[in-house]
């Protein structure tokens, strides 16, 4: 894993340069009567300063241990070797002595408050580019308490937990730091959320697996995501004992595009038929059909069988809608609206499905309301009134499978609308 941090040398150089001109102003420093350069020190310190402004950075780094060699240096003069140090170190890329020497300028008494914070912050940097996450985390910890920690700080310290293996941790610190996003109104990027994914998987907690792939694709909607949500679903006891159950959950994984395999679209075209919503499966053997999914002779002899039955049912069926919506007014109880409006879904007539999937749930007397409030969100989704559809979600109550459909609807919704708002 990589860090995200930029290049310690970078942001190294505009901090430290000041301490390689104070070599030869120290008039401007805050303590003239402790902040005194001896000749004899002054004579490899001067010449480092010219070898830093001219870009020789190892022969800088020679003087400044010809200075480190002098006897009993000042307190003064170790501080102005360390700042001019840190910065060479930093150019020839030896990060670990660039670090020792910025550790030695945050306790020796000279530096300020604001350089030690950038200080403390390039020591997470540079700590975590050296493998050593202990000193990441607790240098990134001091940043964070002190009120000056960046992103780059916390992706640092949120990498360093999982790379040291306290995966625990790594899921506490990164979703608290992505909690804290949320309520400044901000998106997580997605590799925070795939961080926290990972660390639940590798600490096999399934409901916190869980929770991060609905908090993936609520943000970043990718079908992979929403695979490996769905699958838990698919494998699922009401999914294998009821076709009522699976074909809702086709219905929610082919929106997202959730489903890949060949046998899927057949199967979903299958349920849908059977229960009479032949507009519904002759639109998911099209789609099928337009992915080139059907390589196998045997599977596209099959699909053109089914899709030419598809359309002929299909036809017929369209013709009784009107006939359909007049009876459902008529009936005192909400089924035949209930029907029709299913209908009307099946060949994307979201508004008028809508409206009878609402007259229905007034009038009552349904077989499964818990379906009929799920699908009336659907109905509300796919034309165009997201906060509507998931008010509807909210409500589906009754059976858990469709209760959990229902959050994912939500969270689909949630994800569209986003997207939207972001073209």
């Amino acid at each position: 894993m990589k860090s995200s941090n930029p290049a310690a040398a970078l942001l190294l150089s505009a901090t430290l340069i000041a301490g390689a001109l104070a070599v030869i102003e120290p008039a401007q420093a805050a303590d003239q009567a402790k902040n005194v350069v001896s000749r004899e020190f002054a004579k490899p310190l001067t010449a480092a300063r010219t070898d830093l402004k001219n870009g020789r950075y190892r022969d800088a780094v020679d003087e400044l241990n010809k200075a480190r060699a002098l006897p009993k240096p000042t307190a003064w003069e170790m501080h102005l070797i360390n700042e001019m140090a840190a910065y060479a170190y930093t150019k020839i890329n030896n990060l670990s002595e660039a670090a020792r020497a910025l550790e030695a300028l945050l306790g020796d008494g000279f530096t300020g408050a604001a350089e030690a914070n950038r200080y403390v912050k390039e020591l997470a940097s540079i700590s975590f580019q050296l493998k050593d996450y202990g000193k990441t985390i607790d240098f990134g910890s001091r940043a964070i308490k002190g009120g000056f920690a960046d992103a780059s700080t916390y992706t640092a310290m949120s990498e360093a937990y999982y790379l040291k293996g306290d995966f625990r941790n790594a899921m506490k610190f990164t979703d608290g730091w992505v909690s804290d996003e949320l309520k400044r109104g901000e998106t997580p990027k997605e590799a925070q959320l795939q961080l926290i994914l990972t660390s639940c998987e590798r600490l096999e907690d399934q409901p916190c697996v869980t929770r991060s792939f609905e908090r993936l694709v609520t943000y970043y909607p990718k079908p992979e995501y929403w695979q490996n949500l769905m699958d838990s679903l698919f494998r699922s006891k009401e999914a294998e004992t009821s076709d009522l159950a699976m074909l809702n959950i086709y219905r929610l994984a082919y929106d997202v595009d959730a489903i890949s395999k060949p046998q899927q679209y057949i199967e979903m075209a299958q349920l849908a038929m059977e229960q009479g919503f032949y507009g519904e499966g002759e639109q998911v053997l099209e789609k099928g059909m337009a992915k080139n999914l059907f390589t196998e002779q045997r599977d596209r002899e099959r699909v053109q069988r089914l899709l030419a039955s598809a359309k002929k049912q299909a036809a017929a069926d369209q013709a009784s809608l009107p006939k359909l919506a007049e009876e459902a007014a008529a009936s005192p109880t909400g089924q035949k609206a209930f029907a029709a409006g299913m209908a009307y879904l099946s060949y994307n007539q979201y508004d008028k499905a809508a409206d009878l999937l609402n007259q229905a749930l007034m009038k009552g007397g349904l077989h499964n309301e818990a379906q009929a409030r799920l699908l009336l969100g659907v109905a509300q989704l796919k034309s165009g009134k997201r906060d509507d559809a998931v008010k509807t979600f909210h409500k589906v109550k009754g059976d858990p499978t469709l209760e959990k459909l229902a959050t994912l609807w939500s969270l689909h919704a949630r994800g569209e609308d986003r997207t939207v708002a972001s073209r």
